[in-house]
């Protein structure tokens, strides 16, 4: 598990960009739930931390591609692929990430990390 950041500097409808290699976007939406993505649009190197959050999607920031938090999912083109999901643990008012051991769906030319 990576400490994410406290769920108190979390408020609902904002994200955090965790550094993890590749980086990690953690979502509290407005209805209060947490998920973790993968923070790199899998059309181009875009952090969807910096995106648009609505229920329970994220907009790239750049061409509007539609990512579903809970499942990964593309939902609006350019991009094609989904991202990886991540579970989220909350325990004594901190915001935990298990990362997934799938390989991540990065955008050509982005940095494949040590992961």
């Amino acid at each position: 598990m990576i400490p994410a950041c406290p769920l108190a500097a979390l408020p609902r409808g904002e994200a955090f960009r965790l550094d993890a290699e590749p980086p990690i976007a953690v979502f509290h939406t407005d209805d209060g739930e947490i998920y973790a993505i993968d923070d790199t649009c899998t059309h181009q190197d875009a952090s969807l931390a910096d995106g648009w959050l609505e229920g329970c999607e994220v907009e790239c920031p750049l061409h509007a591609s539609r990512f579903d938090l809970r499942t990964g999912k593309v939902d609006a083109p350019p991009a094609k692929l989904p991202v990886r999901t991540h579970q989220v643990v909350v325990e004594d008012g901190t915001v935990y990430v298990i990362p997934s051991q799938d390989a991540p769906n990065l955008p050509p030319g982005a940095p494949a990390g040590t992961e």
